[in-house]
């Protein structure tokens, strides 16, 4: 147990694709305009991630080396769609607030690497714990980026108002504010880290 303890661990902390690896910045950056924005779309990257990385996991061993990336990207479309048609069916804010991002999930290089290196050469339990580290990590990167950016923008956090949107600073809202808060978090993640 203490191995998949150490799996989750390691993808949150010492592999974290946004703080650490900076892997899914398309994403990271245009969907965290909300802590709710940000939590929707760690959410269905790790749905997708852990669905993935248990098929892989089982096809490692069936699919030629010539075709696994054809493979690997076949699998993570049909999660991807899956997860869109849920979506639409029961969240139809959430799809619409993510839009064309959600499908995009299909060729994130979270996805695609952990794939590649991970669920590619390990067996289907520890590839789902790889799964749930790497996307715990991913929905805890977009989701702390989407509340500091919705708390210095529009003086919210999960839409609860903090302060009147007046007070904020709209540019947090936009694109130059995300590349701003995250080079903040990552500075501060750095220094948590000792890097």
């Amino acid at each position: 147990m203490k191995k998949y303890l150490d799996i989750i661990v390691n993808g949150f902390v010492k592999e974290n694709p946004t703080f650490v690896l900076m892997l899914g910045m398309c994403p990271t950056l245009a969907t965290t305009t909300s802590a709710i924005n940000g939590l929707s779309m760690g959410l269905a990257t790790m749905f997708v991630l852990i669905c993935s990385n248990l098929v892989i996991s089982f096809l490692k061993n069936l699919t030629p080396d010539k075709v696994h990336i054809p493979v690997y990207i076949a699998v993570i479309a049909t999660f991807v769609t899956v997860l869109q048609l849920m979506l639409k069916a029961y969240l139809p804010e959430i799809d619409a607030s993510l839009g064309l991002f959600i499908p995009l999930i299909v060729v994130n290089c979270v996805i695609l690497g952990r794939a590649e290196s991970f669920a590619s050469k390990n067996g289907p339990l520890a590839s789902i714990f790889d799964g749930i580290g790497i996307g715990l990590g991913f929905t805890f990167g977009l989701t702390l980026l989407g509340i500091c950016r919705e708390f210095l923008g529009s003086g919210s956090v999960f839409g609860v108002i903090l302060f009147p949107e007046s007070y904020g600073a709209l540019m947090f809202i936009l694109p130059p504010g995300a590349f701003i808060t995250l080079g903040f978090l990552v500075a501060i993640v750095n220094k948590i880290r000792g890097v």
